[in-house]
């Protein structure tokens, strides 16, 4: 039986965007990111609750995409390569059909080399909210037409689109997925409640 090992890395340990995947590959256990500065991210896993919010958001918006069958839904395990060379795993994420469908067999079986037309970043207890802003934001530099960073905590929901302000809604009880996201209506009684 293979026993757990304990991984410890430098500060602003840097690794390439191959070196990533690599390491990936062999940690399948582990959430990792990479930032556009080759710097390695590990997020430790999830709480109950946030794990819980976390499926019921993704099953929400595939519940949608089933029917209107628009895209791609992908949840907190998929890494997509940004165009500023960032690897970033949003909570929840979609990509319409027409731009996934650009993709090669190899592209889609990796880290798909493309920024989400959607992602939903959903804040968990241990979470930093300037650093939750500072990946959204990042979102927007790198082509995502709607996001979301929903703070249960606080019944918060921060909206970014590109060349807009944010907006911040208090305790709203569903949130419209636009033009972005067509009929879509997300029911955030399950997401607020513990």
């Amino acid at each position: 039986m293979n026993q757990p090992i304990l991984l410890e890395i430098p500060p602003k340990f840097k690794v390439t965007e191959t070196q990533f995947e690599l390491l990936s590959t062999f940690n399948r256990d582990l959430r990792m990111e990479r930032n556009c500065n080759g710097e390695l991210i590990i997020m430790p896993p999830t709480g109950g609750n946030t794990g819980k919010r976390n499926a019921n958001l993704a099953y929400q918006i595939q519940l949608w995409n089933n029917k209107y069958k628009l895209g791609e839904v992908f949840d907190s395990s998929t890494a997509f390569r940004l165009p500023n060379g960032a690897q970033k795993s949003p909570d929840v994420s979609w990509i319409k059909k027409e731009r996934w469908e650009t993709l090669t067999p190899q592209e889609k079986d990796s880290f798909p080399p493309l920024c989400p037309d959607f992602v939903v970043e959903l804040r968990s207890r241990t979470d930093s909210m300037v650093k939750l802003r500072e990946k959204m934001q990042e979102y927007l530099d790198n082509g995502i037409s709607l996001g979301w960073l929903i703070d249960p905590q606080n019944k918060i929901v921060e909206i970014y689109r590109p060349n807009q302000k944010v907006e911040i809604l208090q305790s709203p009880k569903i949130l419209s997925g636009e033009n972005i996201l067509p009929d879509f209506v997300l029911d955030l009684e399950l997401i607020f409640r513990d």
